[in-house]
C-alpha cells in the first residue's frame, strides 16, 4: 500500500530540487526523499521527475510514499575521544566538537558522533525532531570544529529551533583564509544553493537561499589572514562556499578550491575553520548566556606554521 500525496509548489521553494522541495513539504528527509524520485515515485506535472530535478513555482508535485514502517538511522552509544562539555544542565548541553565527527547519525556515515558520544557518557537527549537527529538545533560540518548546543528537554528544543531560525543566536567562527580579502571588514550577501555538478557541493547562485555573512580582520600573513566572522544566516558550507566565490577560500579547504602545497605546508588535511564562540538566551531562564572555545591542535599549529613564516 502507498499513500499517494500531490501538491502545489510554492513561491518560496523556486528553483529548488526535486529531493529538496519532497523534503520540505512532506516532512521527510532529504535520504528518503531522493530514494522515493529514483525509485519512479515521484511526478512534476504528470511527468515522472528526477531527483536533481529543478521545480518552479505552481508546479504540481505529486510522490507516492509507500505506507508502513521507515527505515531509521539509529544513535549507537560511543565514546568520542577529544569532545569536551562546555556547559551542561536540565536543559542544553553544549558540546566542543573535535573534527572527524558528524553532529548526528545519518545513511553512509559510519564514524563517531556527538549523540552518540552523549549517549555513552550517559546524557539522555530531548527526542523532539527527527530520531537521528534528537536535541540537535543547528549542527557543524565533519570536518570543522567547535561549539554546538544540544537540547535535553522537548522545550528547550522549541525555544531554541526557533531562535535559531529567528537569527537571534550569535555564532562567532574564526576561519584561516587564503589572501588578504578586501575590504578587511565586510559583509558577503549572496545566495547559496547545491552545486548543479557536484552534488556534495554549494555554491554562490542567483536560485539559491539567502545567506549573510560579517567578518573582520583579526591579523594578516604573507599568504593569508586570519578572520573573525559572525553568520546571520546558517546554510549548509556557508562560509566555506563564501569565502571560496571572494577567491579566498578556507586554508586546507580543497573542496572549496584551496592551494593543496599551502595546505601541505600548514600540515592542514581539513579546512581551517572553527566554531569559537555561541551566544543565546538561555531557553529556560531567558538569561543571555556565552560559551567560547580554544583552537584544536592542528588550527594551532597551522597557524604557528604561517606566523613563523
Amino acid at each position: 500500500m502507498a499513500d499517494a500525496r500531490a501538491v502545489l509548489v510554492p513561491e518560496g521553494l523556486e528553483g529548488e530540487r526535486v529531493d529538496a522541495a519532497i523534503a520540505r513539504l512532506f516532512g521527510l528527509s532529504r535520504t528518503r526523499a531522493a530514494d522515493l524520485a529514483s525509485a519512479g515515485d515521484v511526478s512534476v506535472n504528470h511527468e515522472v521527475a528526477a531527483k536533481s530535478q529543478r521545480v518552479s513555482a505552481g508546479d504540481l508535485l505529486e510522490v507516492l510514499i509507500p505506507s508502513g514502517p521507515v527505515a531509521v538511522v539509529a544513535v549507537v552509544a560511543e565514546p568520542v575521544p577529544g569532545m569536551r562539555i562546555i556547559f551542561d544542565d536540565d536543559d542544553i548541553v553544549v558540546v566542543d566538537k573535535p573534527v572527524g565527527v558528524a553532529a548526528h547519525p545519518s545513511v553512509g556515515w559510519t564514524g563517531p558522533t556527538v549523540l552518540g558520544g552523549l549517549a555513552a557518557a550517559g546524557y539522555r537527549i530531548s527526542t523532539s525532531g527527527a530520531s537521528e537527529r534528537q536535541g540537535v538545533v543547528s549542527r557543524l560540518d565533519v570536518g570543522t570544529s567547535g561549539l554546538m548546543v544540544v537540547c535535553k528537554s522537548e522545550s528547550a528544543y522549541s525555544v531554541l529551533k526557533r531562535a535559531f531560525k529567528a537569527r537571534t543566536v550569535d555564532k562567532t567562527y574564526h576561519a584561516l583564509v587564503q589572501g588578504l580579502p578586501d575590504p578587511l571588514v565586510g559583509t558577503i550577501d549572496a545566495p547559496i544553493g547545491r552545486h548543479p555538478g557536484h552534488d556534495y557541493k554549494f555554491a554562490v547562485m542567483e536560485s539559491g537561499k539567502a545567506a549573510v555573512t560579517h567578518y573582520q580582520l583579526i591579523e594578516a600573513f604573507r599568504y593569508a589572514s586570519l578572520l573573525e566572522i559572525h553568520l546571520e544566516t546558517g546554510r549548509t558550507h556557508q562560509i566555506r562556499v563564501h569565502f571560496a566565490a571572494l577567491h579566498h577560500p578556507c586554508c586546507g579547504d580543497l573542496t572549496y578550491g584551496a592551494d593543496p602545497r599551502l595546505a601541505a605546508r600548514l600540515g592542514l588535511d581539513r579546512q581551517w575553520l572553527h566554531a569559537m564562540g555561541l551566544g543565546f538566551e538561555h531557553p529556560r531562564t531567558g538569561e543571555w548566556v556565552t560559551f567560547e572555545s580554544t583552537y584544536p591542535d592542528d588550527l594551532q599549529h597551522a597557524l604557528d606554521v604561517i606566523r613563523a613564516g
